[in-house]
């Protein structure tokens, strides 16, 4: 598979853009569990032209992430073209277009998942980004705004025909937002058109390799991205590269070797936006994480670990899980 000159090994794995997630930390954290591409957070086109310092941070990449999108989205032509060259000059390998948040904030003012209700100003908005750059242009949306207009299918050719290079599908609508169950059937319906030369990205409900490995079976998609399933649990891209190169789960390291993973990611966060903003961002990955599930009387230590102000209260906290979870009398990890 390749998008543009990008070459990628078979059946590629990518970590999909999540607002407060794919920061440059935990891309880091990624790459080095073998995710075959990332996404930076996606970048506000209003935002970006008007040098917002937050936004402009967003765009910053590091060599070790290659390849790496910035992703942007907006609801006008002129900004996103305008915030499009800008991200060029930041030496992303891709840009790619968000077509896909449902939040009420994006989608409610007609961007993201919002642009579902105006396709013909989506594809003039792509059209026009891919005419500005030198960059491979990518997209990612969903099946539609609600169940009566699920528009991909006859959406991904528009799109292919006016220059993107690669289109990623999460399989609700827009109304959906995170709700039910993820319907790939669209997904394999636009893999399955012949008219389709671009290569498919499928996303949505796969947080298991044995998902993964369904996902590209059934549906014949060239790379899946996982999102959700990676907030808290950035080894799941190696479990996933084993479980596809051997058929067997990947065996599980022990449980103070993920706690330290999260304990880095923690240092990081604090050494890029202090303690407090630190422990703040971290929080949402200590929250999701696996890692924890199934340890007896958790609840009064998970209360702890959330309410930690400082990486001392917060470390002894993790501290004394690894001890619980080493006590001769818990045997379930």
């Amino acid at each position: 598979m390749k998008i543009g000159n990008i070459e990628f090994r078979e059946n590629p794995v990518f970590l999909a853009p999540m607002e407060d997630v794919t920061d440059i930390c935990f891309r880091h954290l990624c790459k080095r569990f073998g995710v075959d591409m990332v996404y930076t957070e996606f970048v506000s086109s209003d935002a970006l032209i008007r040098e917002i310092n937050k936004t402009m941070q967003k765009i910053e990449i590091g060599e070790g992430e290659r390849p790496i999108a910035i992703q942007i989205y907006g609801r006008e032509v002129e900004p996103m073209v305008e915030a499009a060259k800008m991200c060029e000059e930041a030496k992303p390998d891709i840009i790619d277009i968000n077509f896909g948040c449902p939040v009420k904030k994006v989608a409610g003012k007609g961007a993201g998942s919002g642009m579902m209700k105006t396709p013909d100003l989506m594809v003039d908005i792509v059209r026009e980004v891919v005419k500005a750059v030198n960059l491979p242009v990518t997209v990612k949306t969903r099946l539609g705004w609600d169940n009566d207009s699920r528009i991909i299918v006859d959406l991904a050719e528009e799109l292919q025909d006016v220059g993107i290079q690669a289109l990623t599908i999460h399989g609700r609508t827009r109304c959906q937002m995170y709700k039910g169950d993820a319907d790939w059937s669209f997904i394999k319906a636009v893999k399955d058109n012949p008219r389709m030369r671009i290569p498919i990205i499928g996303n949505g409900d796969v947080t298991t390799p044995e998902m993964v490995k369904q996902r590209f079976e059934e549906t014949g998609v060239d790379a899946v991205m996982i999102g959700r399933g990676a907030i808290g649990n950035p080894w799941i891209f190696e479990e996933v590269r084993h479980y596809l190169e051997t058929g067997e789960k990947l065996p599980k390291k022990a449980f103070g070797e993920y706690v330290d993973i999260l304990k880095e990611h923690i240092v990081e966060n604090i050494n890029r936006v202090g303690e407090k903003g630190g422990i703040l961002h971290s929080r949402r990955h200590l929250a999701a994480t696996s890692v924890f599930k199934g340890i007896p009387d958790f609840r009064q230590m998970r209360i702890d670990m959330l309410r930690a102000n400082t990486q001392l209260e917060l470390f002894a906290v993790l501290d004394k899980v690894v001890e619980t979870v080493v006590h001769p009398d818990f045997a379930d990890f």
